[in-house]
This record gives structure tokens, C-alpha cells and sequence, in this order.
């Protein structure tokens, strides 16, 4: 899906006066990331928990010049239960390079917590700002004119955009969850350089996985999940199984129809988790040697504030 888009982007940007923005950055490890993507989330662990990611998508790819065009991300988010508040808050940060676009944003996130039959559910807003720029000296166009268009001789350009998200995420102690969110409601407006106008589109995120024990061998936990994104014009979905032993190492599979197959391996250390993933590119991009697959690790903290419960909480903290 993103690759299609990040040659639309390109494309619109020479071209056309008027360019959507590309699709939000995608993790493998999209079971650990359910709080960059649904304010609903935030405290709603029991935990103060740091969850960083970094992700080098498409390695090899580069444009005809020899330039690494390729998608690099860095993401940071932080939350933890705030009782005064009845809820959680949350910051987050994240870097997001794409070819000559680079993006930066910073959120924060409120989510109201409630009793909902066996589990608890958190209704979240996020606001938050994304500051876009965008390099239009290093984009040519077909002919090699650059100096035919204004536009690619203005250098650096950035706009911040300000927008907003709405969540809603259900835990059921350490058995299931889903969520459902709406990032980038506004679909905030902006001009970058003096021809260009970008729109933010809005994405909705579901998720939802489930915890049980392998029949006839408990000290394995067997996670499948499912993630799905899409902003209204095409949807990416991820069919994802783990399986943890000992609560302590896990690995895993995902798929993403039409564009990868992923291999995942982890491990808990305490309250620290480590692990790393590697995409097979499936697509074109692969097939045609551009891409070399892509890479990502994760590192996250969690310090269990119910003491009482460190052992149940501990496998929610993991995948999620």
C-alpha cells in the first residue's frame, strides 16, 4: 500500500498544485504499538509503560540517482493511569522519513476509563501536531527541467498541521482486546512552498487479539490478532500469531497480503521487552529486487503499579 503511495506523492507533488498526504507510518509489531495508533489505550494497563520503535522499511530501495529514498520511523509513545483523573494520559513522539519528506509529531492523549462487564474500556482524545517538510530541490522532473517549475527550486518548505484522534480500546485481563480508532478527524489543510497544498486523510484503525493457553502444555500462550487500517480509499490488513513460552520468549508470524510476509522474536526480561522483526517483501518491490525487506526493532518498558497483579498484567503489558 505504500508504495503505491509514495510514488503518488511524488508524482502529485511535481505535478499538481493540490497532494493528499501518504498513508500514516505502519509497524510490524503492530500487537505492541495498539497506543500509537488508539488514545483509548492510555492507563489503561495499570502501568507506566515506554514503548519505542524504529523501523527501516524497503532497505536497498533508493531513486534513479542512487539516493535512499526508502521509509525510516521512529516512534516513542509513553502513558500511565492518572486516578484523579478517572483515566490515563500519554505523549507520544514520532519521526517519520520518506524519501525528501521528512515528518515529525508530538500528541498528547486523555482517555476516560470504565467497568464494562468482565473488562474495562477507555474512550481516549488525542491532539497533537505534525510538522511536514519537504526537501523540493532533490525532486526532478521527467524532462530534467527544474528551473520549469517554480516549485522544485524553493528548497526546504514545512507546514504544521494540527489535528485530532478518537479511540475507544477494551481489555479483558489477560484473555482479549479491541479497539477502534479515527486518527487525523480534522483532515487538516496546509501549504508547503508557494504551489503546494496537502490534506491530511483520515485513518481508522480495528484491532483486537486473544490470549489462551495450548492445550495440553500451559507454559505456552498462543496470541492471534488481527490489524486492520484504512483511510476510506484502500485498506491494509495484518493477520498476525505469536507464541510465548514461559511468559517470557515469544516469536511469531504476520501477514500483509500484497506486501509481506513477517518473522518476529522477543523476549521479556523482567519489566523490559526487546524484539525485532524482519519483512519478506512480497510485492512488486521485492519480486524486482528493489527492496531487500525491512527491518524493525522494539524495545518496551512497563512498571506495574498493582502490585497485587504483576503476574496477570504482565502478559497484557506485552501485546499491547
Amino acid at each position: 500500500m505504500r508504495i503505491r503511495n509514495t510514488v503518488l506523492v511524488i508524482l502529485l507533488i511535481v505535478f499538481c498544485g493540490k497532494a493528499y498526504s501518504q498513508q500514516e507510518p505502519q509497524f510490524s509489531h503492530n500487537m505492541f504499538n495498539n497506543m500509537g495508533v488508539n488514545p483509548g489505550l492510555a492507563g489503561l494497563r495499570n502501568a507506566i509503560c515506554a514503548t519505542a520503535l524504529a523501523r527501516q522499511q524497503w532497505v536497498g530501495f533508493r531513486d534513479i540517482e542512487g539516493n535512499r529514498v526508502a521509509p525510516e520511523t521512529y516512534s516513542l509513545n509513553v502513558d500511565a493511569p492518572v486516578r484523579f483523573l478517572r483515566g490515563g494520559l500519554a505523549l507520544g513522539f514520532m519521526q517519520d522519513q520518506l524519501g525528501f519528506e521528512n515528518n515529525v509529531s508530538v500528541n498528547l492523549s486523555y482517555a476516560y476509563h470504565l467497568e464494562l462487564g468482565m473488562g474495562r474500556l477507555g474512550i481516549g482524545l488525542r491532539a497533537g501536531f505534525l510538522d511536514k517538510q519537504i526537501d523540493f530541490s532533490n525532486f526532478r522532473p521527467p524532462d530534467g527541467n527544474v528551473g520549469g517549475d517554480p516549485a522544485l527550486s524553493s528548497g526546504d518548505e514545512n507546514h504544521i498541521f494540527v489535528d485530532f484522534s478518537l479511540g475507544a480500546f477494551y481489555m479483558m485481563d489477560d484473555e482479549l482486546w479491541a479497539g477502534l480508532s479515527v486518527s487525523q478527524l480534522r483532515q487538516a489543510t496546509g501549504q508547503i512552498g508557494e504551489q503546494t497544498e496537502y490534506s491530511l486523510r483520515r485513518h481508522i484503525y480495528a484491532t483486537g487479539g486473544y490470549n489462551f493457553l495450548l492445550p495440553g502444555n500451559t507454559s505456552y500462550v498462543v496470541s492471534p490478532s488481527v490489524f486492520v487500517k484504512t483511510d476510506l480509499a484502500s485498506v491494509q490488513i495484518d493477520v498476525n500469531t505469536l507464541i510465548t513460552y514461559n511468559n517470557r520468549f515469544y516469536t511469531g508470524v504476520s501477514y500483509r497480503p500484497q506486501d509481506a510476509v513477517v518473522i518476529m522474536l522477543g523476549v521479556t526480561l523482567d519489566q523490559i521487552s526487546i524484539g525485532y522483526s524482519y519483512d519478506i517483501t512480497t510485492s512488486a518491490l521485492g519480486s524486482m529486487g528493489r527492496s531487500y525487506g525491512s527491518h524493525e526493532i522494539l524495545l518496551q518498558y512497563c512498571f506495574d503499579l498493582d502490585f497485587d497483579k504483576i503476574q496477570q498484567i504482565q502478559r497484557n503489558i506485552r501485546f499491547l
